[in-house]
């Protein structure tokens, strides 16, 4: 018996109902992961713009996406205190958030901070379009605004210093981008720097040794660094001062009509 041969006419109409069968269940097998499972695919996305984009698919997407297991978040305007990850202050929530979480800074007004010590990996993120939306302010007297002892990056902020430093770096690796960091103008200038590292070889395991992190985090943060990207700056004496093992290296430096925008690494020779 011969088997009979199927025509193009024939494949060209079987093509798309087959099609049409397998397309919905593509579709909806990751739809049917549990919430719990279906956070934790969510956890490995970039906070801004992955994660913040996978908010706007539905309203089960929302809820998970914007969950404070994944975020916590620093309002000055919010009313409700019980309501779980959110808190009035940078300092609160830094004092809550557990290594690797991310905290959300809430524009508008300004955000006071004073020697805020950060001792766990963690990334801090301005909520406004521009990093001037979201600013935090160090008051005079104080060394700095953010001590960093950790790996930790910080995005789409600015962060203003009277006197001292913006930015005191301990230990770590420590990213920033897209931040605009000002210090006092004339005639206080010298008096303050954007960012000062003081970060050593033998600090390093004394510092690590408090945070209580797994081997495959540690490995990803052991060492001292600090990379700026596309980083403004306003005021200072000079862009870093370094006063441990670390040099500044690999300058890039931006001309527009208003602002200088600078990439750099301070890193180990």
């Amino acid at each position: 018996m011969e088997i009979p041969k199927i025509s193009k006419l024939d494949r060209r109409i079987a093509e798309p109902r087959m099609k049409k069968r397998t397309k919905p269940e593509s579709l909806t097998s990751l739809n049917n992961l549990d919430d719990g499972c279906l956070m934790h695919i969510l956890s490995f996305l970039s906070p801004i713009p992955d994660r913040y984009n996978t908010a706007l698919v539905c309203h089960r997407w929302r809820y998970l996406a914007c969950h404070p297991r994944l975020w916590l978040r620093v309002d000055r305007f919010v009313k409700d205190l019980p309501q779980p990850g959110v808190f009035h202050d940078i300092e609160s929530a830094v004092s809550a958030a557990r290594p690797g979480d991310t905290i959300l800074i809430g524009a508008g007004g300004n955000h006071l901070v004073s020697n805020i010590q950060i001792k766990k990996p963690l990334y801090l993120i301005g909520g406004g379009e521009t990093p001037d939306e979201t600013t935090l302010v160090c008051s005079r007297g104080s060394d700095s605004a953010l001590e960093l002892l950790s790996t930790c990056k910080l995005a789409n902020l600015t962060v203003k210093a009277e006197l001292g430093c913006c930015l005191l770096h301990r230990s770590g690796r420590v990213t920033i981008d897209g931040c605009v960091l000002q210090c006092e103008t004339n005639p206080l200038d010298y008096l303050s720097c954007p960012i000062v590292t003081t970060a050593g070889d033998e600090e390093e395991e004394d510092i690590l040794s408090h945070v209580e992190v797994k081997e495959t985090v540690f490995e990803k943060i052991k060492g001292n660094s600090v990379s700026v990207l596309q980083r403004r700056i306003e005021g200072g004496a000079k862009a870093v001062s370094t006063s441990g093992d670390l040099v500044l290296q690999r300058v890039r430096v931006m001309y527009s009509k208003a602002y200088l925008y600078f990439w750099f690494d301070v890193d180990h020779e």
